[in-house]
């Protein structure tokens, strides 16, 4: 798999800082119509990189996918397992795009923590997450997820 370059993560910074400017809304999503579980390796320093794999369950069907992201404000190591609720998704593709959010947290050692995400379509991903290792979070955080 390929590491972004640091020119592509700059400016997939830059994204998300526009995204992050233009909140979620406000009004409550459609009832969940898939589940995901994504799995995620991540390293930081100043700026946080993730990778892994996951799976939509929608329709009674499993779609794989590939998820890649970046956060700023990153100091450490995590392995990120996370399980979600799927809102707004028409058809399986929609899975794919860049969803953000914006949050500061830390998560030590078996911690516990929970995402709200949205991408360019409107799908939203409500995360609920367990995370080994160390690492802060700052800043904005975003996700790449591709179909495999």
């Amino acid at each position: 798999m390929r590491r972004p370059t640091p020119t592509a993560l700059l400016l997939l910074t830059i994204i998300l800082f526009g995204l992050s400017a233009s909140p979620l809304s406000a009004a409550k999503p459609l009832p969940p119509v898939g589940e995901v579980s994504i799995e995620l390796k991540g390293v930081g320093a100043i700026f946080g990189v993730s990778w892994g794999h996951g799976v939509l369950w929608f329709k009674g069907k499993k779609y794989p996918f590939r998820v890649e992201g970046l956060s700023v404000g990153d100091v450490g190591y995590a392995e990120i397992k996370a399980r979600g609720k799927v809102y707004n998704l028409k058809k399986p593709l929609d899975i794919t795009g860049t969803y953000a959010a914006v949050g500061a947290g830390v998560a030590l050692a078996g911690g516990v923590a929970g995402l709200a995400m949205q991408n360019e379509w409107g799908v939203v991903i409500d995360l609920s997450a367990t995370q080994s290792g160390v690492k802060l979070n700052l800043g904005p955080q975003g996700l790449t997820i591709t179909m495999r």
